[in-house]
């Protein structure tokens, strides 16, 4: 099969020819109908530091966010068949630590991501285990199956107590709008939150004006400063600040701003990951304020895809999806994929198996 293989330890990647894999007892083979470009794939392609540090093992087929037909399934193997279109939950558990003995599997010790510890999506077919993959909701696209793992991150990241009703009447910041921080907006808006508050650089033209379509209330310039931003989201919300924020950007900045702008008693979710340690007045910003801090890696195993599959019922929240897609290519132009998101063309680019 064709696949896209990093096989050295420098930027780039190239297209091969390789070994179709097999199903051993257990595993799903799907037949890839479409993938999607994740940053953590641009961070592979470029061979950042993240990368460097992250890849144990060359070569290996990266990407992790897919739609596929399941073609083949090993022995044993009963929740779902031939023909059945999936998805995949892309952190592959050992079933067997503390954390999955006790409900907590999203966060398993031994846990290995596809396309980053084992084979990945970018090939005409993938090889996961029958736990793995979800079913896709009727009728939704391949295309919008395609990004339904980082939509978990974002479902995750809004939901953290697996209750969609939290969220309603409530004001709400959302702190960088990538991609997930557009999910997120579009998740707070069907969840009837009050009022969003997004903030984004304003030189990011793409992603303030899909914040926008999403349904932001505001948008703020978060290059407009610290004081300012905390103002701005204090007047919009009568000084009271936000009930919820969610830091999506991963820049230590963001992260101030989200604690002073957060209400005393108020809930933060983390999912942002910041490239150093940093420096958090923790007594003003948590203690003293009662906050509750939710870190969001992954998504619940399964509780997150649950909530979300009831979500994506709504077929105004699919369109708003559908709008974060900006770009489609085939796989082939894989790293005109990537020069778009590091140049912030495109929000999310979507790959078609065209080799």
């Amino acid at each position: 099969m064709h696949a896209v293989v990093k096989r050295n330890r420098e930027p780039g990647a190239e297209i091969e020819d390789v070994r179709d894999p097999t199903v051993g007892k257990g595993e799903v083979l799907a037949k890839t109908l479409m993938t999607s470009i994740c940053g953590t794939d641009v961070h592979i392609w470029d061979w950042n530091h993240w990368a460097q540090n992250r890849l144990k093992k060359l070569p290996i087929i990266f990407g992790h966010e897919f739609c596929g037909e399941v073609v083949e399934v090993g022995k044993g193997v009963k929740s779902v068949k031939p023909g059945d279109i999936i998805s995949a939950e892309t952190h592959i558990v050992d079933g067997t630590c503390y954390q999955c003995r006790t409900g907590r599997m999203h966060v398993c010790r031994n846990v290995e991501v596809l396309g980053v510890d084992r084979d990945g999506v970018f090939a005409e077919y993938v090889k996961i285990p029958e736990m793995n993959a979800r079913k896709l909701p009727k009728g939704l696209s391949p295309q919008l199956g395609s990004i339904l793992e980082p939509l978990g991150n974002a479902t995750f990241t809004v939901f953290p107590n697996d209750c969609f009703h939290d969220i309603k009447g409530k004001n709400v910041v959302v702190a960088g709008a990538g991609p997930i921080g557009l999910m997120a907006i579009a998740l707070l808006k069907t969840a009837g939150a009050k009022q969003v508050i997004a903030s984004e650089l304003g030189s990011e033209k793409v992603r303030s004006g899909l914040a926008k379509k999403m349904g932001a209330d505001m948008v703020l310039d978060a290059s407009v400063g610290h004081d300012e931003l905390v103002r701005l989201v204090k007047d919009a919300t009568d000084g009271n600040g936000a009930d919820v924020c969610l830091e999506m950007s991963g820049a230590e900045p963001s992260l101030k701003f989200v604690l002073d702008a957060l209400t005393p008693g108020g809930r933060l979710s983390i999912l942002g990951l910041y490239n150093d340690p940093v420096t958090v007045d923790v007594n003003n910003a948590i203690t003293f304020k009662a906050a509750t801090v939710f870190g969001i890696t992954g998504r619940k195993m399964f509780q997150t895809w649950d909530l979300m599959s009831e979500v994506l019922k709504k077929p105004a929240f699919r369109a708003k999806l559908s709008s974060i897609v900006t770009h489609t290519l085939p796989i082939r132009d894989i790293e005109k994929g990537m020069e778009l998101i590091r140049s912030k063309q495109a929000a999310k680019v979507s790959l078609k198996p065209e080799w």
